[in-house]
C-alpha cells in the first residue's frame, strides 16, 4: 500500500490533533471521519476537505476497504466498545488515553485486538519527548544510583465552564473519574515509565472545588517494585494551572522534569544542568495540546503495521496507569488503606 487509511472515531475536542498528526506522517492518510452526531462529523470533514467522507454509523466506516487503521477519540467510557467493534473489522487501533475507565473493559479491548491480530496502540504523549527519552536512559543506566524518590505532581486548573461543557465529563461512567483518569493519567503512566511498575499505594480523592460527583483533588503515596517511594498529586482545583512536575532522585543525583523540560539535572561526575520551565499550555487550558506526541505516535504505528511488530505503546503498557488509579480509587474508598499491586476486577469500582 502506498498509504495507511486512517478513520478517526468521534470528532470532538482530541480529533482535530490525531487530524493534524495523521496529516503530518508521510506514510499516513486520513481517509474518513465519524460521530453520532452527524452535524458534527459533517463540520470535521469539511474542515479536513474529506468530501461526504463522514458517517454517522461506525460499522459503515469500518466497511471501508482503505482504511486499516481507526483512532478512537470518543469518551473514555466507550473506548473498549469502539476499540473492540474496529479490532472484529480488522482494523488496528490508536486510543486515546485512558484505554478504559475499568480494567475488565481494558482486558477485553487488548483480547479482541490480540484475537483479530490486529495492533492496539495506547496514547501518552509524554513518552515521546527527548526529554523523557533522556531521564529514562538515565534511570536505566543507574546513573542517579539507588533510587529512592520518585514523585510527581500535577497541579491543572479546569473550570466549572470546562465540566458543563460535554454530559460526558466528570462522571463515572464516562469520564471514569476526574483530576485522575482525565488529567492525571498522563503523569502517572510518565512515573511509572521513568520508575517501574507499582508494588503498593494509599491515596485520598476529594471533591474540594468543582460541583462535581468525580474528584477535583487527589494525593497518594507509592512504593515501586524497585523500592522506591514516591508522592503522586493531582488535582484540577488550583489557579493557576502549573502543569506536571516529576522528581526523580536516587543516592547518586537527581533530576527534574517540568512539562517537557529538563529543569535539574544533578547527577555525581557530571555537570549540573539548571532550566527555567514554562507553564504547559494545557495547565489552565484543555484544548491547548500541541500535535508533535501525536505524530510520534501515528508514525510509530504505521511503521508498527509494515513491519509487523508492537507498537512503543501497547495496551499492556497503557493498562498501567488506570490501574494505578483504580488502586488509588479504591484506597480512598477505604480510608486510606494500603492497597496491594496487581488489582483485581473485584476492586474495579469508581472512586469517591
Amino acid at each position: 500500500m502506498d498509504k495507511i487509511g486512517f478513520g478517526i472515531i468521534g470528532c470532538g475536542v482530541i480529533s482535530g490533533t490525531h487530524r493534524t498528526a495523521i496529516e503530518q506522517v508521510e506514510a499516513a492518510e486520513l481517509i474518513a471521519c465519524c460521530d453520532i452526531i452527524e452535524e458534527r462529523a459533517k463540520a470535521f470533514a469539511e474542515e479536513a476537505v474529506l468530501g461526504d467522507n463522514y458517517y454517522r454509523d461506525l460499522e459503515d466506516m469500518l466497511a471501508r476497504e482503505d482504511i486499516q487503521v481507526a483512532c478512537v477519540c470518543t469518551p473514555s467510557g466507550m473506548h473498549s466498545e469502539h476499540a473492540i467493534a474496529v479490532a472484529q473489522a480488522g482494523k488496528h487501533i490508536l486510543c486515546e488515553k485512558p484505554l478504559d475507565v475499568t480494567l475488565k473493559k481494558i482486558d477485553d479491548m487488548i483480547a479482541a485486538a490480540r484475537d483479530n491480530n490486529v495492533k492496539l496502540a495506547g496514547v501518552f504523549q509524554r513518552r515521546t519527548y527527548e526529554s523523557t527519552r533522556r531521564v529514562r536512559e538515565a534511570v536505566r543506566t543507574g546513573k542517579l544510583g539507588k533510587l529512592v524518590l520518585g514523585d510527581c505532581y500535577q497541579k491543572y486548573f479546569r473550570s466549572h465552564d470546562y465540566y458543563a461543557s460535554g454530559d460526558w465529563r466528570a462522571t463515572w461512567e464516562l469520564d471514569g473519574g476526574g483530576a485522575l483518569m482525565n488529567q492525571g493519567v498522563h503523569g502517572i503512566d510518565l512515573i511509572i515509565h521513568l520508575m517501574g511498575p507499582v508494588r503498593r499505594l494509599s491515596g485520598y480523592c476529594r471533591r474540594m472545588v468543582r460541583n462535581i460527583p468525580v474528584e477535583d483533588t487527589a494525593v497518594a503515596m507509592l512504593e515501586f517494585e524497585n523500592g522506591a517511594l514516591g508522592v503522586l498529586e493531582g488535582t484540577t482545583s488550583v489557579t493557576p494551572g502549573e502543569g506536571c512536575r516529576v522528581e526523580i532522585s536516587g543516592d547518586n543525583g537527581t533530576i527534574i522534569l517540568s512539562g517537557d523540560t529538563i529543569t535539574k539535572w544533578a547527577i555525581e561526575g557530571e555537570e549540573e544542568e539548571e532550566a527555567e520551565a514554562e507553564t504547559e499550555g494545557t495547565a489552565s487550558d484543555s484544548t491547548a495540546i500541541t500535535p508533535t506526541g501525536h505524530v510520534q505516535h501515528v508514525g510509530d504505528l504505521c511503521d508498527a503495521i509494515i513491519n509487523d511488530r508492537e507498537p512503543e505503546i501497547p495496551g499492556s503498557e497503557a493498562r498501567r496507569a488506570v490501574e494505578v488509579i483504580k488502586a488509588i480509587y479504591k484506597s480512598s474508598r477505604e480510608g486510606g488503606a494500603t492497597i496491594e499491586l496487581p488489582l483485581s476486577y473485584v476492586d474495579d469500582g469508581p472512586g469517591i
